[in-house]
């Protein structure tokens, strides 16, 4: 083995092993020298007496898997299949390594990281939520990520379908409206490796992620997206976060696991309330009813936070014509929550063409901002 290669490429190569799991990947690290626990794992070197690798490798099965896998993964090509893809390969107690992982129970022996680390030492919010998303609440968790974005937080999340998707492209929207002023980028935590695009539609999604902000994996390049490792994404997710909001979430799943992993942490969990008639709601009313505080905005957020700096700006004068007296209760809907032409026209129990017409007089004053055919307040709301 060459002597000029880094000692993060044989524990990058040690990562794509057969019947690698983190934790034996984790014990090999913490009792030999990188270099060393590809020896011992290739067999050609005995392991450290008694302890936990000495173990695992009593199993015929894994010994046997390690040293194929040894024969069969060059360390130099794992090496540059790495700097390809544009990737740092962190190992615990690197200096570059994230300190927030370090009172993990069990932090990610190594980590792949695209991107700007300096995103670890900003302010961080998840915006989790279910992959099923409706449409109000991928309104809803775009909006987040674009307005705490806005307010310089970073926003972190899984990448999956639905509300995390939605969170990352409503942060990026607050990217490329910066024009070089302050904000809050994406960190994007994944269950593959980083030329395993999950889901596949995601992967611009991906690139700009790892261009304008940081996505980080525990798992090397060609790593397929397992079932079990979602769950310990969701664990980085949660330990990467000063507060996770849940914007939609069923009985079961995901976000309400990077829930539960957070409360276990200490992070506090915030959930924006939903409709009792709507199966999409039932985690995030649960957690409500259970004690987390409600989001109904991104200012609660910002208030949890100890960033609410807008609610305290001294007040401006506002040019916008004061809105007609039959379009007000039109706008206080909105004020509400986010809300489409029929679902305004519903509450106030007027025709659809009526509601359409106020809402387009508040759009064209500057009261009501419309986003894929969702009204909600644009600027200081009118009092």
């Amino acid at each position: 083995m060459s002597a000029a290669r880094p000692p993060a490429a044989f524990a990058a190569a040690l990562a794509s092993f057969d019947l690698m799991t983190m934790h034996r990947l984790a014990a090999l690290l913490r009792h030999h020298a990188p270099d060393r626990a590809w020896a011992v794992a290739a067999g050609h070197e005995p392991p450290v007496a008694g302890s936990a690798v000495a173990k695992v490798l009593e199993v015929e099965r894994v010994r046997t898997a390690w040293r194929r896998s040894a024969e069969r993964i060059d360390p130099d090509r794992v090496w540059a299949r790495c700097a390809e893809l544009g990737l740092q390969v962190l190992l615990a107690g690197d200096l570059a390594y994230p300190a927030l992982l370090f009172a993990e129970p069990h932090p990610p022996p190594v980590l792949f990281a695209r991107g700007d680390l300096s995103v670890l030492g900003g302010r961080r919010v998840a915006v989790v939520g279910t992959r099923n998303a409706t449409a109000a609440g991928r309104h809803l968790a775009r909006s987040f990520g674009r307005g705490l974005a806005a307010a310089g937080v970073h926003v972190v999340s899984g990448l999956a379908r639905g509300i995390d998707g939605q969170a990352h492209a409503g942060t990026l929207e607050a990217v490329g409206a910066a024009a070089g002023n302050p904000v809050g980028r994406p960190l994007a935590v994944v269950a593959s490796g980083h030329d395993v695009v999950y889901p596949r539609e995601h992967r611009d999604l991906w690139r700009q992620v790892g261009e304008h902000g940081l996505l980080l994996s525990e798992w090397p390049p060609g790593a397929s997206p397992l079932a079990h490792r979602f769950p310990q994404r969701n664990r980085l997710v949660a330990a990467l976060s000063e507060i996770v909001v849940v914007v939609e979430s069923r009985e079961t799943g995901g976000s309400l696991i990077t829930a539960q992993l957070a409360a276990e942490r200490g992070v506090p969990v915030m959930a924006v309330p939903g409709s009792a008639l709507s199966r999409a709601a039932n985690g995030v009313n649960a957690l409500l009813r259970d004690g987390s505080a409600p989001a109904l905005d991104v200012d609660d957020v910002l208030v949890a936070l100890g960033l609410d700096h807008r609610r305290l700006r001294a007040p401006v004068d506002d040019s916008r014509v004061r809105p007609r007296a039959d379009d007000l209760a039109v706008y206080r809907v909105c004020a509400r929550r986010a809300s489409t032409v029929g679902e305004v026209a519903d509450e106030l129990g007027v025709p659809v063409v009526d509601a359409a017409m106020s809402l387009a007089r508040l759009e064209q004053q500057g009261w009501l901002a419309q986003v894929e055919g969702w009204f909600e307040v644009s600027g200081s709301p009118f009092s």
